[in-house]
């Protein structure tokens, strides 16, 4: 009998990246454990994807830390997708486990995307990610979740 082995490598077939094009891109922490509860260590993640921002290699639109997810809308500049993907989420895993003095995984392999079409909006995107604390019944008020941000502000 062969071992189970995760389907996260399925998402990389027929997998492409487009500059100019949004992507609504979601990855899970390892086991779904809550770290991100500390928001100090959120802000670990944050800085990385900020990081992805200023160097251009995308232009983040709309973004919510959950206790054990991402959500990112980004508009991909010069760098393929899986190529940010793979910076942001080693970069942060560096930083968390550094802060959390620990070492090991962090993120579950792989992540998940969805290429956005050109007549589709941004805008329902953006209100569909941050309000996800409100759906999560984190917070009553989204000015009351300290880990999220969008362009439109």
């Amino acid at each position: 009998m062969r071992p189970l082995r995760p389907n996260s490598h399925r998402l990389r077939h027929g997998r492409c990246s487009e500059r100019g094009r949004g992507y609504l891109i979601t990855t899970v922490v390892h086991e779904r454990a809550p770290v991100f509860r500390n928001w100090e260590l959120g802000r670990l993640l944050v800085a990385e994807m900020r990081h992805a921002h200023e160097r251009g290699q995308v232009t983040s639109l709309a973004w919510v830390v959950m206790p054990d997810h991402l959500h990112w809308l980004v508009q991909l500049e010069e760098v393929p997708l899986a190529q940010v993907m793979q910076a942001v989420k080693s970069r942060s895993t560096l930083a968390v486990n550094r802060a959390m003095n620990r070492s090991g995984a962090f993120w579950q392999s792989g992540f998940h995307d969805r290429a956005l079409r050109d007549s589709q909006d941004l805008l329902p995107f953006a209100r569909y990610i941050i309000g996800n604390p409100l759906r999560a019944r984190l917070v009553e008020r989204i000015g009351d979740y300290p880990l999220w941000d969008a362009a439109w502000l």
